[in-house]
């Protein structure tokens, strides 16, 4: 006889929706940033990757599905609750992020690619944690400022963002140089070889 108390069982654990939550966002296609996805309406879940290239930096990551950035666009203000002025949240976010690396001197949009997935903002949480935390991406961890809005005269006069010390061209590379882009490099070349390392065991290696 057992003397053991019985199993715990939660249909909607945090751990449990977060999984499923993944496995259907990576169901969805790569698409690519090249080319300016039609408008649609709502909010989600997307992320970066880099499909193609001769950039040495990302070349590696080719063929892999692992991403450079992960983000979210929700349809409430998370710190007062309201509706989001935009109806596009998600279409809007992302369309941003191809400005951005379209106005880099060294990035070229056909190079990358995007899976999106429109969720209620409940599910965009835990998605993008489960992205973020299962991936690491480089732009998440290493090369932050990537996902930032442009600020006023103040923030033009802060720090140049390591994403935009690597990536410079941009409208918003400002401020000094406060990070060496050499340095940053080689920081992302190790992490994009630990990610190959890791995800290459699993079996995570298809776009």
């Amino acid at each position: 006889m057992t003397h053991s108390p019985p199993p715990y069982f939660d249909p909607l654990s945090t751990d449990d929706l977060t999984k499923i939550i993944c496995s259907r966002f990576e169901r969805e296609p790569s698409r690519s940033l090249a080319t300016e996805l039609p408008r649609f309406e709502g909010s989600g879940l997307y992320a970066i990757y880099y499909v193609s290239g001769a950039d040495a930096l990302y070349a590696p990551l080719t063929g892999y599905k692992i991403p450079v950035y992960v983000g979210q666009s929700r349809s409430h203000n998370s710190s007062t609750g309201k509706l989001v002025r935009l109806k596009d949240p998600l279409w809007q976010r992302v369309s941003h992020h191809r400005q951005s690396i379209a106005g880099a001197a060294n990035l070229e949009l056909e190079d990358f690619g995007v899976r999106l997935l429109r969720l209620p903002d409940v599910h965009c949480d835990l998605g993008e944690n489960g992205l973020r935390v299962g991936y690491q991406p480089v732009w998440n961890g290493i090369l932050t400022g990537f996902g930032s809005n442009e600020q006023g005269e103040k923030t033009r006069k802060s720090a140049r963002s390591m994403w935009d010390t690597v990536h410079p061209g941009r409208r918003r590379t400002f401020g000094s140089e406060k990070h060496k882009a050499e340095d940053l490099r080689e920081k992302v070349q190790q992490r994009i070889t630990e990610q190959i390392d890791t995800y290459s065991q699993l079996g995570w290696n298809h776009q």
